[in-house]
């Protein structure tokens, strides 16, 4: 009986500490964003120079992140309630919003948008989820990345142009 005790105590108080963390600002995928301001999770402070949705979770198995703030590149995933139609239009119409300049943009089964801001480019993949909603995968590199590792030199001599 004491240590189911103990345990509820801790699962309580660790409960109310996740309560005290701050949030970042984001924008419902419908609407007008300045309508909809609402406080999503503190997962996505680190990345303020992406709109993140609301009712949106950030799948941290498979996100792979390098860096914070507007310095970051990897892969973050995020699975969203709302369809993959939805979040196209969301991020087609928020991007602009963060300095992204869109290069191209195909809606399909399995969605593709690429964004350069600065020195960084980002593609956003959107596909529907099995069950309800989409899942996004943002994944954001240096413009015109060297291809790490080089490849090693072989010493032969380039092949003759013909």
């Amino acid at each position: 009986m004491n240590n189911l005790r103990t345990t509820s105590l801790m699962l309580l108080a660790a409960l109310s500490l996740g309560a005290c963390a701050g949030v970042n600002k984001a924008f419902s995928p419908a609407g007008n964003a300045d309508e909809q301001k609402t406080p999503v999770q503190t997962s996505f402070a680190r990345y303020p120079d992406l709109p993140m949705p609301i009712k949106a979770d950030m799948d941290l198995g498979n996100t792979l992140v390098f860096g914070t703030n507007d310095a970051w590149i990897g892969r973050l995933v995020v699975k969203s309630s709302h369809s993959a139609n939805d979040m196209f239009d969301f991020y087609k119409q928020e991007m602009p919003g963060f300095d992204w300049q869109e290069i191209t943009s195909v809606r399909s089964a399995t969605s593709v948008m690429t964004y350069t801001r600065g020195e960084r480019v980002a593609t956003i993949q959107i596909a529907s989820s099995t069950l309800k909603g989409a899942t996004v995968t943002i994944t954001v590199s240096p413009r015109g990345a060297q291809e790490f590792p080089p490849p090693a030199e072989t010493g032969a001599p380039p092949p003759a142009a013909r």
